[in-house]
């Protein structure tokens, strides 16, 4: 609940501020939360919050990706934007080579012959690294350590 209550007091500093961009961005956090709590009938603890604002940053991230195939720097400078301001409530990411210990570490205790035990890998890593590193990258790094097996 800490989360959400942070998110609303930013929220109240961007409208006094008149920080339009940062306006938006919580509003519609606000907006994806509550949907969320709809959803499952219950408030969000701050795991599933982080959870929300997590899809919000991978949604932002594909729509930048987008853009930048459509040649509109217009709308990829917007969307940057936004995702600064996402990416200021979740945990600091981990850097790649960080990943890559605690992957290694997680095969090790596996037992992981191959590329096969991929499954087994990421179900273990994936609630230890939850919004501190990306699905994707966490994938690709475990399918680069099993493949050098």
């Amino acid at each position: 609940m800490k989360c959400e209550k942070k998110i609303r007091e930013d929220l109240k500093e961007a409208l006094k501020q008149h920080d339009g961009a940062r306006v938006s961005i919580l509003r519609l956090l606000l907006s994806e939360i509550k949907k969320a709590e709809i959803a499952q009938r219950t408030p969000l603890d701050d795991n599933e919050i982080l959870d929300v604002i997590g899809k919000e940053v991978k949604r932002h991230r594909e729509s930048i990706e987008a853009f930048k195939r459509g040649n509109r720097s217009d709308l990829v400078a917007q969307e940057e934007a936004e995702l600064s301001i996402l990416m200021g409530y979740l945990p600091k990411q981990m850097s790649r080579e960080a990943i890559v210990t605690v992957a290694q570490q997680a095969i090790g205790a596996i037992g992981a012959k191959g590329i096969s035990d991929k499954g087994k890998v990421m179900s273990q890593l994936m609630p230890k690294l939850k919004g501190k590193a990306g699905g994707k990258e966490v994938s690709d790094v475990v399918s680069e350590l099993l493949a050098n097996l």
